[in-house]
């Protein structure tokens, strides 16, 4: 499979354990914690596989990319956070990046 697409599925991944940290009040309701840890795993596991094509730096940032803008934008549709226009702009600003570093990037 396509190494940006593992990375894709890694960084979606990521959003899901990230947003379901909190359900897992502290690690302390199994359900929620159980899924948290797979989804962690999950994405490590294709994170490193990514990484056998791509480079790390841009792999790892585009991970972490996906993850922290995928994150804050279904926070504000899953827990009610606040959008405001300057948190959109550097979302937006993020996305920008995630995308030149897409286009920028060789395989190797």
């Amino acid at each position: 499979m396509n190494s940006w697409i593992l990375l894709v599925l890694a960084g979606l991944l990521e959003i899901c354990w990230a947003l379901g940290l909190k359900s897992t009040d502290g690690f302390t309701r199994l359900w929620p914690s159980v899924f948290v840890g797979v989804a962690l795993v999950a994405s490590l596991v294709l994170l490193s596989i990514a990484v056998k094509q791509l480079p790390i730096g841009t792999a790892y940032a585009v991970w972490v990319g996906i993850g922290a803008a995928g994150a804050a934008i279904a926070a504000v549709f899953l827990n009610g956070e606040t959008m405001t226009p300057a948190r959109a702009a550097f979302l937006g600003l993020l996305l920008v990046a995630i995308i030149g570093l897409k286009l920028t990037s060789t395989a190797h």
